[in-house]
């Protein structure tokens, strides 16, 4: 898997809560990406066997809402996304600056 930004921005809001099942707005809303470049990302990570979408079981008409795709990571997208955000996490200088000699706290903000 290419890690881009946006890829990162997608498997952090996945792994702030790996058992949720997240539909596109959400994840458009917590990762600040649009639709044309949340999609394909989400594309890429299923074909990849990190990501699983199931379609809600929902009559639209008494919804008054389409049906929404629900995607969760898989377990072994659990494990590579952990590991491939903390291998960019060592590779990204933290351009915080410190204060008093305190080393930073916290993870970057993708």
């Amino acid at each position: 898997m290419r890690m881009t930004i946006p890829v990162a921005k997608v498997l952090s809001a996945l792994l702030a809560d790996p058992e949720a099942e997240r539909y596109g707005l959400d994840l458009m809303k917590l990762t600040g990406l649009p639709s044309g470049t949340l999609y394909p990302v989400l594309h890429r990570l299923q074909a990849a066997g990190w990501l699983v979408a199931d379609w809600e079981q929902v009559d639209p008409t008494a919804a008054r809402r389409p049906a929404r795709r629900y995607y969760r990571l898989t377990a072994e997208g659990v494990r590579a996304a952990r590991q491939a955000l903390a291998e960019l996490r060592a590779l990204s200088p933290d351009p915080r600056p410190r204060r008093g000699g305190a080393e930073p706290t916290g993870a970057p903000a993708w």
